[in-house]
């Protein structure tokens, strides 16, 4: 059970514990040195950007999984890399082949895959008797990770189904395996935007095509980074926040915001002593149906619930031309978020309506109960090879979000 209650949680007074009068400070915009924060953040994801590509339990997942353990060690967190299992997917052929010209690409992570010779046979529309359907995948169907042709994957009329990624901007931009762990249906290939013309002539003309989705796969291990702050009442119910670290490309942009906000928010919580612990997690595997943050809650079940209150940072937090969007479990939450982010300068230009089903890794903790508020954006570049450092982000932005959460964050350990 909580040991506050949502309407002590509003009333919290500004003098009343000594971690407020920095949080009022963050709000204010004086955190210290502006000039610092700002150049924090720019190194941070600066540094992501150039470790290469995100992908869950690759090398360079591991590697950066210990670089940001080094920095939460040296922000003032107990920080510690927990592993967890995974079957990871390895690709060994993702092609399509249309009148002798192969087109690479990348399946869906949770559908089916083929055998080396791949499925050859005729491509048309969805409504079609084509083996093959050609369909084309918007930013809102990219966001739905593949839940929006969910019909047509398990349908008995196509043997498989191609993709084409129409994004923010062109090129491949593939859309999330919600359903990793239970994958369903035919193989679905996603291909980047610039085969439109060729693939849409193919359709009309009923063409013959070869699809391989051929794969192994590797019984691995991953990395959560796991950072504790301790609190001078270790009775009282900890505050947890949350961002994801993987991504299918760089993700200067996708990640990188949530990741700078996420160090800021633990710097300014360890330099406030504060009354109750705070649990700080940044986990793989969010583009393989969030299978870290899972692992993370299966281990301690009754987190979830126990919680003070869960901070959930999101994609495209400060995304360069990007919009956010307040994700809230009540209303109580939702304020107390807002005044910080109205202080702190940062815009929100959508919330979600209460009681929906949020986006990201805060749907983890709606669907068992929770108490959270978080932060999801929108970009041009999300979940694209273009997502990268310093043309993607929005320094100035990230630092007004990272200053407003620090202040929240704040303000829930000193009460």
């Amino acid at each position: 059970m909580r040991d506050i209650s949502r309407a002590q949680f509003l009333r919290v007074a500004a003098t009343a514990l000594p971690g407020w009068t920095i949080a009022r400070r963050l709000n204010a915009g004086q955190s210290g040195d502006a000039k610092a924060d700002r150049s924090r953040i720019a190194s941070l994801i600066q540094a992501y950007d150039a470790q290469g590509i995100h992908r869950t339990a690759t090398a360079i997942d591991s590697a950066s999984a210990d670089w940001l353990r080094q920095l939460a060690t040296g922000a003032g967190g107990d920080a510690r890399l927990v592993p967890f299992h995974l079957e990871q997917v390895q690709i060994r052929t993702a092609s399509l082949t249309v009148d002798d010209q192969r087109l690479d690409g990348l399946p869906l992570f949770d559908g089916g895959f083929t055998g080396e010779t791949g499925i050859a046979g005729t491509i048309g529309p969805p409504e079609s008797n084509a083996d093959i359907a050609l369909v084309t995948f918007d930013q809102a169907a990219i966001s739905s990770e593949g839940q929006s042709i969910a019909a047509l994957r398990q349908s008995a009329s196509h043997r498989a189904v191609v993709a084409i990624t129409q994004g923010g901007t062109p090129g491949l931009s593939p859309s999330n395996a919600r359903l990793f762990d239970r994958p369903f249906g035919v193989p679905v290939l996603q291909v980047a935007s610039e085969h439109q013309t060729l693939l849409d002539a193919a359709a009309a003309a009923t063409k013959r095509v070869t699809l391989v989705a051929l794969i192994t796969r590797n019984s691995t291990q991953a990395q959560n980074v796991v950072a504790t702050i301790a609190g001078r009442q270790p009775d009282l119910a900890p505050l947890v926040v949350m961002t994801p670290r993987s991504g299918w490309w760089q993700c200067a942009s996708e990640r990188g915001g949530g990741l700078a906000c996420w160090m800021e928010i633990l710097r300014a919580v360890s330099a406030a002593k504060p009354a109750r612990r705070a649990i700080f997690i940044a986990s793989s595997g969010h583009e393989l149906g969030h299978i870290g943050l899972d692992a993370f809650l299966k281990s301690q079940p009754s987190l979830i619930k126990e919680a003070a209150a869960w901070i959930h940072l999101g994609a495209n937090i400060g995304a360069a031309g990007g919009q956010m969007r307040l994700q809230s479990s009540d209303d109580e939450i939702d304020a107390r978020a807002m005044e910080a982010l109205n202080r702190a300068g940062a815009g929100i230009a959508a919330r979600l309506p209460r009681g929906s089903l949020p986006g990201g890794e805060a749907r983890n903790i709606h669907v068992g109960g929770g108490r959270y508020v978080s932060l999801l954006g929108s970009g041009q570049l999300f979940h694209n090879a273009k997502d990268r450092w310093p043309g993607a982000v929005d320094l100035d932005a990230i630092a007004r979000f990272a200053r407003a959460m620090s202040a929240f964050a704040v303000s829930v350990v000193s009460t």
